[in-house]
């Protein structure tokens, strides 16, 4: 699996996070690995991460839908008035979607829709999808 300059997990679930960051380092995918609880926390560590690495190239962020303080669509909106936003894959992780919750992330730059829980073959998918070789 090609591995990435940084791959964010936003998702108020501490068992998800803790599941998802083992996943990810066993597959040794991230060069960086961060997790957020809430959409606000993920904006700060990608506003951090781009201050530290102008040029970092692609982040992949699995974000959460339902999340307190800020949930996925805010962050969405948010993610978009970055100047960065274009080094920025984000997938939806979730259970399940409400088809108007569907329709309003269609509204914005996602890249997919993955479902809980994530496996390293779905991780292997999404990688060999949007980051190529």
């Amino acid at each position: 699996m090609p591995k990435l300059p940084c791959v964010l997990l936003a998702d108020d679930d501490s068992i998800t996070n803790y599941l998802n960051q083992r996943l990810l380092t066993r597959l040794g995918v991230a060069g960086e690995l961060s997790v957020a609880l809430n959409g606000e926390q993920a904006l700060a560590m990608l506003r951090d991460y781009f201050g530290r690495h102008p040029t970092g190239g692609p982040v992949l962020v699995l974000l959460d839908v339902k999340m307190p303080v800020m949930g996925g669509l805010r962050f969405l909106d948010a993610l978009e008035q970055l100047p960065q936003a274009e080094a920025v894959v984000t997938v939806i992780l979730t259970t399940s979607l409400h088809p108007q919750d569907t329709a309003q992330l269609r509204e914005h730059r996602i890249a997919g829709f993955l479902s809980k829980p994530l496996t390293a073959e779905k991780m292997q998918d999404l990688l060999s999808t949007h980051f190529p070789q």
